[in-house]
């Protein structure tokens, strides 16, 4: 599983105006939903610390690979969606990684000291 995590500060010179392009962008990757392949989960946050070096807006998905990452990058819907939100967003940072497997849990025989 790939997780693809974006941050961006959004546009808009008043707090209504930057609401209002929080609100299409929440819209606009909702209606991803069930229309990539591959595409597992996808959920847009809107920050709530309120301290000045926060972004405003995450998007969080995960991908059932990296292959499912790279094909939504060029989907029609994606690209859609890039196109609906313009300029609307700012500063943009990015962060992809795979989830590792699971350890296996240590042995209990592992943990015990043994005696000669």
């Amino acid at each position: 599983m790939i997780k693809h995590i974006v941050m961006w500060n959004v546009r808009g010179d008043t707090p209504g105006a930057r609401a209002r392009a929080i609100a299409q962008l929440q819209s606009s990757f909702a209606s991803l939903r069930g229309r990539i392949p591959g595409l597992l989960h996808i959920e847009v946050g809107i920050d709530t610390s309120r301290v000045d070096y926060a972004c405003d807006v995450v998007l969080y998905s995960e991908f059932e690979s990296q292959a499912a990452l790279d094909a939504y990058a060029s989907h029609p819907e994606h690209l859609r969606v890039k196109r609906e939100l313009g300029d609307l967003r700012t500063a943009r940072y990015q962060v992809d990684f795979a989830l590792a497997p699971p350890r296996p849990a240590p042995s209990a025989s592992h943990n015990r000291e043994t005696s000669a």
